[in-house]
């Protein structure tokens, strides 16, 4: 028997590797990964297999600007909230990492 997951995606994503760090309170420490795709409500990152993340954890997205970004916008990095809605353990990425898909709150 074959089963189907179904699409829940509302926006559409744009493949997107950037440098990130994720802030999960519950270890009281950042973790860097990458993102490797975003949307306008979420994203789908890689992170260190040993980031001990869950889903339903409420975690920050840094995301790093450049120099000349960071003048023109006042910061160096823009800053998400967002929940964690997957972790992929069972499929690790090319790299060893692991995936998370996490929406970004309002």
């Amino acid at each position: 028997m074959e089963s189907t997951v179904a699409e829940q995606r509302h926006n559409t994503r744009q493949d997107l590797s950037w440098p990130i760090s994720i802030w999960l309170p519950e270890a009281n420490r950042f973790f860097n990964g990458k993102s490797v795709n975003v949307s306008r409500g979420g994203a789908f990152i890689s992170i260190p297999m040993t980031t001990p993340v869950a889903a339903g954890n409420e975690i920050e997205i840094n995301y790093p600007r450049t120099q000349t970004l960071a003048k023109e916008k006042g910061q160096y990095a823009r800053i998400k909230n967002a929940k964690v809605l997957r972790v992929d353990r069972k499929q690790m990425l090319h790299d060893g990492s692991i995936g998370i898909a996490v929406e970004f709150d309002e």
